[in-house]
């Protein structure tokens, strides 16, 4: 089964062009993104609208803290996507009913308000065109002027062909594992999921959590409940409830929050389109008989029954084969794709009412395009108190990752 290992070992698309290395996030202002909303302002209505700018939080603590400090529910507030935790971001929140001038005077920590505007409704998830982003690698293994060089020549193959678009490696975790979790939960695995959720030790834990899951291995739920950091609230949840039932792990596996096993279901989904991604590499911008491709203008799809006919739009970046989202709205793949693509599906071994069970998180599946385009592209060097660097800019749209890009510049998973 997929796993980071196999995440390291997924196929480069610009294997004629050596990796100029480096790392990101030497410090947070080495990665900026901003969002590109998917509608402007209009300028009047009930929902105040605020460009945001955070650094060194995720998004879910950034809204947390203003509700706090504006004494309402997190819920209230509207938000399109997650940003990362270490990185200078900008996004749109809104906040119905809310005076503009307390949202322009608060005074957080990290977070300011860039900007307001009103709208006639709540921000919601998606509801984003695409990200900007200006990203500093650092200690790059070739000379600056070269490593500028290969990095143009890259992204002009990525621009031409498209970026891969794998999901990031930040999707499975830091111990590289909410696909598994994901499996279980798809499956009807309880007891497989909760051993691993509090158990199982990883050399990427903690010494904290290795104790916290240790304890559990050897059947003490109450000390593991009182060694897991309080921030944990679903593994605290579930080993009290372990605590207090009797050691079900059913009413354990019911105690956890159904959000965290919706986004470990779509961490699943995640896994089996990298292994099929990889399985049609470098092939990316070549349609093929019996596959569904993507129309980038507006996200409809439809079967390819004559790939060279179609092959001139594909070149021209107007659609592109797709790969699965595997769930009960996933259309199968027929002919030379499917030779390629269901093999893989049938590995996973998911029945019909494995189906059903994802339904219930929302899974419901789709198919995705293979390759990304970006836009905007500009590759600059620079020099600061921590030394030189060589600078990425691009814009992507909604749902591409911005390491799937770099990481073909660099040659290795950051």
């Amino acid at each position: 089964m997929y796993n980071s290992s196999t995440h390291s070992s997924l196929p480069f698309l610009t294997t004629q062009f050596d990796g100029i290395g480096g790392t990101i996030k030497t410090c947070e202002e080495d990665f900026l993104v901003e969002e590109l909303p998917l509608y402007t302002p209009c300028g009047s209505g009930t929902h105040i609208y605020a460009q945001i700018e955070k650094k060194g939080i995720s998004t879910m603590d950034t809204l947390a803290k203003i509700a706090n400090v504006l004494q309402i529910t997190r819920k209230e507030i509207g938000y399109a996507g997650l940003k990362d935790a270490r990185a200078v971001t900008r996004q749109w929140i809104s906040i119905e009913h809310i005076n503009p001038e307390r949202l322009l005077s608060l005074h957080i920590p990290n977070i300011k308000i860039i900007q307001i505007a009103r709208h006639g409704n709540k921000i919601k998830l998606g509801h984003l065109a695409g990200n900007r982003f200006v990203i500093r690698l650092r200690e790059v293994n070739l000379p600056l002027k070269q490593a500028v060089e290969v990095a143009e020549n890259v992204m002009s193959v990525l621009i031409r062909r498209g970026v891969p678009g794998y999901f990031g490696v930040q999707r499975f975790g830091y111990r590289g594992d909410t696909h598994l979790l994901g499996e279980a939960v798809s499956k009807g695995k309880i007891n497989e999921f909760v051993d691993l959720f509090l158990g199982q030790p990883k050399e990427e834990d903690s010494a904290t959590l290795v104790a916290a899951r240790a304890f559990y291995e050897k059947g003490d739920y109450k000390k593991a409940y009182d060694a897991w950091p309080y921030p944990f609230a679903d593994q605290r949840r579930a080993l009290k409830t372990l605590i207090t039932s009797k050691s079900s792990k059913e009413k354990a596996y019911k105690s956890i929050d159904k959000h965290l096993k919706s986004f470990f279901v779509s961490a699943y989904q995640s896994a089996l389109f990298n292994q099929v991604l990889a399985a049609r590499m470098p092939d990316i911008d070549k349609l093929l008989v019996g596959e569904m491709a993507y129309k980038h203008i507006n996200g409809a799809c439809f079967r390819v029954e004559d790939a060279i006919l179609e092959q001139p739009r594909c070149d021209a970046f107007e659609i592109s084969p797709t790969g699965p989202l595997l769930g009960f709205r996933m259309t199968r793949l027929i002919g030379p794709a499917g030779d390629i693509e269901n093999p893989v599906l049938d590995l996973a071994g998911l029945k019909n009412r494995d189906f059903r069970q994802m339904r219930q998180y929302d899974a419901k599946g789709g198919r995705r395009p293979l390759r990304f385009q970006p836009h905007h592209t500009k590759v600059t060097t620079g020099q600061d108190k921590l030394g030189p660097y060589i600078e990425l800019q691009f814009e992507l749209d909604s749902g591409c990752y911005a390491t799937s890009l770099i990481r073909e510049i660099s040659k290795k998973n950051l």
